[in-house]
């Protein structure tokens, strides 16, 4: 790798050019361990339709840990481009040294949770059979959680600092390896231990073990951590833990209380079933397969108008999140038209009968609506993020979810209809999330305290 020599400019330009520039490397490694985990259920429903089923809830249940460390690195990312905005480049490693710290703490108090609190709760909620297996599973799983948090740490920093282009190399190292892992310990082949459900959680631990290794190599080979002073000292520095505080607390929280009613939702569907658990997550690759596309504009939305506030152009923030919207939404819609176009073919590669995959075309048809929501509100909802306004994310987050839970206990519980009609809730959530990131960014409060 060559090194990227002295600093070079970071303000963004407002640009169909600039925004792809950003969102394509974002997408391309967001796309790999999405495949990943995909590849990792389908090895589990060739294993079994129970194993298929079980890895919804845990995977659901680390997927709340996961976003701890993603609401901190959006801060962390919306945090660093706010300086890259105003040339101050020369912060990036006090901010950096900051979040190392915070994210530390946070995986030590999941791993904790998992170990010691988690087992109390989930044996009072899923199924008994399910649950020795569901918990064996999760306490190796949490084991990984350091080396993510890390890992998203060292991929804010090179979204902010415009070197997204290297991201993808920690992606595929780590995705690469777990695909490799996932065959080795879950069957057992080439003599390793058959491990079954098991094997896939030490092959996640591993493989995140691994992308951290890559992501601090790429840091050192291209020149970064000498060109920005980056691990020189880690001493506690108030002010700016404050700063990255400020903005990654309610975003964790909004986060949590997310992926948390996702949970919720999973823990609902356990007495409806082996097939409706195991067709809720072949949904789940749905949205992260499809989604991969909303997130990468969507971090990009988060740095550009943060980035873009520094530069103190703040009548650009509009144009900018418009012109990401329609670029989030067309790859959506395209994705989506080749998943409806070919259902039966994606759902074979789960390894189920022709009645699963009868049963799980009409929810693939309204969870694709869902995604074209999300593809236009999620854009909006980080456009929200980079003005720093994360208080106002939390509470749009939490009226979002009241709604959601409302539906989601009326036809999971009280009125349950179909697993199709259950899934319905994602297109209620998100066209709140939508509507009130709009109302909010049109009115133009964000500017309060905003210089420009």
């Amino acid at each position: 790798m060559e090194s990227v020599g002295t600093i070079k400019n970071l303000k963004v330009k407002v640009s169909y050019q600039q925004i792809l520039s950003i969102a394509v490397p974002i997408t391309l490694a967001l796309l790999i361990p999405q495949i990943n985990m995909l590849t990792n259920s389908i090895f589990l429903g060739n294993l079994s339709t129970e194993s298929l089923g079980n890895a919804g809830i845990t995977g659901v249940y680390y997927l709340i840990f996961a976003v701890v460390g993603h609401g901190l690195s959006n801060a962390m990312q919306s945090v660093f481009s706010r300086y890259a905005g105003s040339g101050d480049s020369g912060a990036f490693k006090i901010i950096l040294a900051q979040g190392i710290r915070m994210s530390l703490q946070f995986a030590a108090a999941g791993i904790l949770l998992t170990w010691f609190v988690a087992p109390y709760i989930l044996q009072k909620s899923v199924a008994p059979g399910a649950f020795p297996v569901e918990m064996s599973f999760l306490k190796i799983r949490i084991l990984g959680l350091p080396f993510l948090y890390l890992f998203q740490m060292g991929n804010a920093f090179l979204v902010a600092s415009l070197n997204s282009r290297y991201l993808i190399i920690g992606f595929i190292s780590e995705a690469l390896l777990n695909i490799l892992l996932d065959y080795l310990l879950i069957f057992g082949h080439a003599g390793f231990p058959a491990m079954g459900f098991n094997g896939a959680a030490l092959a996640s631990v591993i493989s995140e073990f691994t992308g951290f290794i890559v992501v601090l190599l790429v840091l050192y080979k291209t020149g970064l951590r000498k060109e920005y002073s980056l691990f020189k000292q880690y001493s506690f520095d108030k002010t700016k833990t404050k700063e990255i505080a400020k903005v990654a607390v309610p975003l964790v929280v909004q986060f949590v209380i997310s992926v948390g009613t996702w949970l919720v939702f999973f823990i609902f569907i356990e007495d409806k079933g082996t097939e409706a658990k195991a067709i809720s997550n072949a949904m789940r690759n749905v949205f992260g397969l499809v989604g991969v596309f909303v997130w990468a504009f969507a971090a990009t939305s988060n740095t550009m108008v943060s980035n873009i506030i520094g530069q103190q152009r703040n009548d650009l923030v509009m144009v900018v999140i418009n012109r990401i919207m329609i670029l989030s939404f067309s790859c959506c819609l395209i994705m989506c038209l080749i998943i409806n176009i070919f259902p039966e073919q994606f759902f074979t590669l789960f390894g189920q009968n022709d009645q699963f995959i009868s049963n799980g075309i009409p929810v693939l048809r309204v969870v694709s609506i869902g995604l074209m929501m999300m593809s236009i509100s999620n854009i909006w909802l980080n456009g929200v993020t980079g003005t720093g306004k994360t208080t106002v994310n939390l509470l749009i987050e939490i009226f979002a979810i009241l709604f959601y839970m409302s539906y989601t206990w009326i036809f999971m519980k009280v009125n349950y209809l179909s697993l199709e009609i259950a899934w319905g809730n994602e297109i209620i959530y998100w066209i709140f999330i939508f509507l009130a990131s709009f109302i909010f960014l049109k009115r133009g409060k964000w500017r309060n305290g905003i210089k420009g």
